[in-house]
């Protein structure tokens, strides 16, 4: 069903097909479904931009499979290489190491361009920005600070919360010059920065300071089978 779904999105024009949750690598048989997925092609006989969202847990056991079926690349989200601080805002029972190990088995096996999110939120996670951009520059693989918003009922959208993405960005260059990059593609949520000493990249995701709805193209099929044009709607 999930197939035939995506299927019926692309012979309309989509494009790029993302496999998040919850956490997909729990999912039983998802490399099949990735297998599956990936003999779509576009109205034009293109394959798909089949990507995936993890915490990277179980990442570095499966890295291999997924890209045997045909996953092009992965998301990993991770926000703080500090233990502590990682499981305080994940609340989970795996530690920092497990992450970047999965982080590593997706580059050797070809899982590229690998990108990290990192969530932000003021007075838990902020000191860990610049740790977070050392450790992945040089590395090919872009960082991404995500501003911390309520997708739920969490924090009833508290901006004392919220770290503004240009904040981050202003802290970040008073140890690395940055310079703006222009998107990738139409309704891209991250505004990219490279560093002007050609180490990497980084993006910020303004989803509460300056929030993209004007361009969103992007809808969601949940595991109830509901789809959603919103993350809040």
């Amino acid at each position: 069903e999930i197939t035939r779904t995506a299927r019926l999105f692309v012979a309309h024009g989509v494009h790029k097909l993302r496999l998040t949750g919850g956490e997909p690598l729990l999912r039983k048989n998802l490399e099949s479904l990735v297998a599956m997925l990936a003999e779509l092609r576009t109205p034009g006989g293109e394959a798909l931009d089949i990507t995936l969202t993890t915490n990277g847990s179980l990442l570095a056991r499966k890295a291999q499979a997924l890209k045997d079926a045909g996953l092009r690349r992965v998301t990993v989200s991770l926000d703080a290489l500090d233990d502590t601080i990682f499981r305080r805002m994940n609340d989970v029972d795996f530690p920092v190491a497990d992450v970047l190990r999965g982080i590593e088995a997706a580059q050797r096996v070809g899982l590229a361009p690998i990108k990290v999110n990192m969530v932000v939120k003021r007075g838990t996670n902020d000191h860990q920005i610049v740790p977070m951009a050392e450790y992945f520059r040089h590395s090919g693989i872009v960082l991404r600070f995500i501003e911390y918003m309520d997708v739920g009922a969490t924090n009833g959208w508290r901006m004392d919360e919220v770290l503004p993405s240009a904040q981050v960005v202003q802290h970040l260059s008073q140890t690395h010059a940055l310079e703006p990059l222009v998107a990738n593609d139409r309704g891209e949520t991250a505004a990219r920065w490279r560093f002007a000493d050609g180490s990497g990249e980084i993006g910020v995701i303004s989803s509460v300071t300056q929030a993209f709805c004007h361009e969103c193209n992007r809808a969601r099929l949940s595991t109830e089978g509901q789809l959603y044009l919103c993350l809040f709607a």
